[in-house]
């Protein structure tokens, strides 16, 4: 486990004398005061709403054993060893050795990722990195399922896939894990290649590109190509697992050193299914082909398009070296607080609570799972943001899959009254349609509306909060018991 001697290696390049001092465990590293344990590693870095340097002399009081701060804002360090990076004493070590460590820095979050960087460089470990515009957690969650059947296996935890969680992930790693399992996310270009340069990943896993973001990088390409950046950093000897099924993706094949794999519904695939059927709100069963043999396999995944991700689990499965047994109980022993939950609602209703996040990718996915269950169908379908030139588009799209499946529509926000919208125009009944303004008014409305055999799919952006339209129905009193 890390001890002081790695921080200090990772960060001074510089290994201090090997006494008992340099081998006292540090705890997790964290970026969170309140987090902080006894022998944790506080790292102070700066933020919009919260700056880790206005709580130093807090996480000492919690009993840091070090910390890393940038020189010009660490105040209220006083009684700890203070290292300057770029001028560290000779020889690394405090005349106090019970003295809390303070390492000056020039920038804090470039410090944190130097450490995770060195310290993955320190094991042999297998890295599977995971991006794609959508479904990238539910992919890494599957993929560790499979790998965890034979492997001590390391994965980020929730969506911690950025150029501050993935360094936090990493800095987990023990002699003990044979395979870390990573997500990869980005807002621009540069940032996955980044995150590769840090995690050193051998396979790299690409599920789709899609508009997320696009307001950030403009256009679909452009979004394919930071996507892309994964498979580029690949070593020769790598792995290159994309979605057979999307044209962009499959695209990334001819900027690649590493191996090609594809999966998906196409017999061409090299890990491919077919004959799905799904089985509502317990999962999805299919068949799996690969070089002739054929699985049946069930998943507890929801709806058709988790198959994709199945899929993608299976083929890092076949080619880690598992077992079909092992893969097979990896794609339907997963155990993960999934994104999209069912939950009861008002009346013995069922309410799925989709309100992570949303895309016209994912809400067309999650109608297609309310299309496939029993009962009338409720759409609650808030803002999809960060759209770029895909806005307006992206919400029509919405509005006319919706047509096709729910029996009543209502719609939160500006951008989600274009999907109302789109939906009357293209045929659906004034009176099947209800538009306004916020979650409280959306939360009025269901409360006369639901009955007993209602399936109620609530989703929206991140930014739209609708997650307070589940809680409000999920904690009334007509659901409790």
């Amino acid at each position: 486990m890390l001890c002081i001697a790695d921080l200090l290696a990772g960060l001074t390049g510089q290994t201090p004398p090997d006494t008992e001092w340099a081998r006292k465990p540090l705890g997790p590293a964290v970026i969170d005061s309140r987090e902080v344990r006894p022998g944790a590693c506080f790292v102070a870095l700066r933020g919009e709403d919260r700056d880790g340097h206005e709580f130093l002399a807090e996480a000492l009081s919690r009993g840091a054993s070090a910390i890393i701060a940038e020189r010009e804002r660490a105040t209220g360090v006083e009684g700890c060893w203070l290292v300057d990076v770029c001028h560290p004493p000779s020889p690394l070590a405090p005349r106090d050795p019970a003295q809390p460590l303070c390492l000056l820095v020039e920038d804090s979050l470039t410090s944190l990722q130097k450490w995770a960087a060195y310290w993955r460089r320190q094991h042999q470990v297998r890295v599977v990195g995971v991006t794609g515009s959508v479904g990238k957690t539910t992919t890494k969650e599957m993929i560790h399922s499979v790998l965890s059947r034979r492997f001590r296996t390391l994965k980020s935890e929730g969506n911690y896939n950025s150029e501050i969680g993935l360094p936090l992930t990493l800095l987990q790693l023990t002699e003990h894990h044979e395979r870390v399992v990573v997500e990869m996310g980005m807002y621009a270009l540069g940032e996955i290649a980044q995150l590769a340069h840090i995690a050193q990943p051998v396979i790299g896993v690409v599920t789709n590109v899609g508009p997320t973001h696009l307001g950030r990088l403009g256009t679909l390409e452009r979004i394919a190509q930071a996507k892309r950046e994964l498979v580029e950093a690949l070593p020769p000897e790598g792995i290159a697992i994309l979605n057979g099924d999307d044209e962009r993706v499959m695209a990334m094949a001819n900027y690649t050193r590493a191996q090609v794999l594809c999966y998906g519904l196409r017999p061409e695939c090299e890990v491919w299914a077919d004959g799905i059927v799904s089985q509502g709100l317990e999962g999805v069963r299919f068949r799996l082909h690969h070089r002739g043999e054929v699985l049946h396999v069930r998943t507890p995944l929801l709806g058709h398009h988790s198959v994709h991700t199945a899929l993608a689990a299976a083929t890092v499965g076949l080619v880690e070296g598992d077992s079909w047994e092992e893969i097979v109980t990896g794609l339907q022993g997963i155990s993960v607080h999934l994104r999209l939950v069912a939950l009861v609602g008002p009346h013995r209703s069922t309410l799925l609570d989709d309100t992570y996040n949303a895309s016209p990718a994912s809400t067309i996915a999650a109608l297609n799972l309310l299309e496939e269950l029993p009962g009338r169908k409720i759409a609650v379908l808030g803002d999809m943001l960060d759209l770029g030139d895909f806005e307006e588009e992206g919400h029509r799209k919405v509005g006319r899959r919706a047509l096709e499946v729910v029996d009543l529509l209502i719609t939160v926000g500006r951008l989600g009254h274009i999907i109302g919208q789109e939906a009357l125009a293209c045929g659906m009944d004034e009176a099947q349609v209800l538009m306004v303004g916020d979650n409280r008014a959306a939360i009025a409305h269901l409360r006369k509306l639901i009955e007993g055999d209602d399936v109620i799919l609530v989703k929206g952006s991140r930014g739209m909060a609708m997650e307070e339209i589940v809680n409000a129905l999920v904690q009334g009193p007509e659901s409790r018991g």
